[in-house]
């Protein structure tokens, strides 16, 4: 029987039951049904998602397997990792993607309810931790982590992102849980809160603290990098799933990574691409999936990502949210190594691209780099109708951020931008005469 491989988009409560799972089949018995849980809005899971499913490249490895089955791929959205767990343990996703701390509940849940899944590929990572950011209000007066003392801080418990506040509140000598009033909310609903006030600040993963620099209604309070550890997003499949198709399954890892190295090798339109199917605007995309970007994308699952991942669990298990994982039960890479083949070890000892200055251009597929924050200064100044976006890493944790929103520090000639004002604070107290300045300074001075 010719096989063909379907596209299709559903909302899970809306499913019958057996429309869902690999193990699903018609009547007939000659179809198989593999449903993919994403999310579309964080957009460090896309080759896993977003972008994969746009590329078409999970159902041509399907069509390519010529095993006389007919594959429906259903592809479901979901704003977080959570809803995505509990249809996995329902046994209702086969495969899904999903934040690092969010990965550790699917662990817990999977094993708690007899439902076991596997971490089998990672989708894009941050070694510094610049995944994620806390931000506040553009006319705020918090200018440091101890100024949220008493505040009331929105993130989404049991992500990454409520882990970076954690750890940023602990070094900081403040305590997340009697300190401070942590407000457990949805991205969308948290970025709301701060723009009425009624959260002091928003701890939060991509993109949503990009998207709100971008659009003018945040600034960057903490960079997630300056924690110096790990976070990543990865895709995780229910272990009977992987038993019983492991051709499925090897199909999705290949075409994850075809997914990867198109945007690679073509990061603007993939950021385009990623933008119209999500509705978020295209600079944002590309701050955090450019070629100089945030994410550094790699369907190998490193080994300091591992042991990122042990670091989180007393996270986790602090908030009550999990018991003890064994985090190397959950991580099984076979099938990614069989999938990439001998390109595998390329992969792992591959190291992220180094960090640069990006303008793009009005019209332009292609973005220009630059040496020198003061030579993407000079071509910004010189070409101000004609700029799109402009990108400069962060001068001591080099998280890429949007030029007219970094924060600048003058220091003889040179010209540095930093994410936060606390670190440009702490690079000035360490060198005398430097000092902060504004964007339109920094503009004339380069020019």
């Amino acid at each position: 029987m010719k096989r063909t491989a379907v596209a299709a988009s559903a909302i899970v409560l809306l499913l019958p039951l057996s429309a869902c799972g690999g193990d699903a089949e018609a009547g007939d018995g000659s179809t198989v049904t593999v449903t993919v849980g994403y999310q579309s809005k964080t957009i460090n899971t896309v080759t896993a998602g977003t972008l994969l499913r746009s590329l078409g490249y999970f159902e041509k490895q399907l069509d390519a397997l010529g095993d006389g089955v007919t594959y429906k791929v259903v592809w479901q959205d979901y704003a977080t990792g959570a809803p995505i767990t509990a249809q996995m343990t329902a046994g209702k996703i086969d495969i899904g993607s999903m934040g690092d701390f969010p990965l550790l509940i699917n662990a817990a849940r999977g094993k708690q309810l007899n439902r076991p899944t596997h971490l089998v590929s990672v989708t894009g990572y941050n070694l510094r931790g610049g995944l994620n950011t806390i931000v506040t209000a553009p006319d705020s007066a918090l200018t440091s982590l101890k100024d949220l003392k008493g505040k009331r801080i929105s993130t989404s418990v049991g992500s990454a992102a409520d882990g970076t506040l954690v750890r940023a509140l602990r070094r900081a000598g403040i305590d997340p849980d009697d300190d401070v009033r942590k407000l457990n909310q949805q991205p969308a609903v948290g970025a709301s809160a701060l723009s009425a006030g009624s959260a002091d600040a928003l701890s939060q993963f991509v993109a949503w603290p990009g998207l709100l620099a971008h659009q003018g209604k945040a600034k960057v309070l903490y960079d997630g990098a300056q924690l110096n550890l790990p976070t990543f997003h990865g895709v995780t499949a229910r272990a009977d799933f992987a038993q019983d198709r492991p051709a499925v399954l090897d199909a999705f890892l290949k075409a994850q990574a075809q997914a990867t190295d198109y945007l690679n090798t073509h990061p603007v339109t993939a950021a385009e691409e990623v933008a119209e199917a999500t509705g978020l605007p295209a600079e944002v995309v590309y701050l955090y999936n450019g070629a100089h970007g945030v994410a550094t994308f790699d369907p190998v699952i490193k080994p300091q990502l591992v042991s990122a991942l042990k670091q989180d669990v007393e996270i986790l298990k602090s908030a009550k949210l999990i018991g003890d994982v064994d985090v190397d039960s959950f991580v099984d890479d076979r099938y990614v190594k069989k999938a990439l083949g001998a390109t595998y070890a390329q992969r792992l000892a591959a190291p992220p691209p180094a960090a640069a200055g990006e303008v793009w251009p009005k019209g332009s597929e292609r973005t220009r780099t630059f040496a020198s924050p003061a030579a993407l200064l000079r071509h910004v100044a010189a070409h101000r109708d004609t700029v799109r976006a402009a990108y400069v890493p962060d001068a001591t944790t080099g998280t890429p951020w949007f030029a007219d929103n970094a924060v600048w520090v003058a220091d003889g000639e040179e010209l540095l931008p930093f994410v936060a004002p606390a670190t440009a604070r702490a690079y000035v107290d360490r060198h005398d005469g430097a000092r902060v300045i504004t964007y339109a300074d920094a503009l004339e001075r380069a020019s």
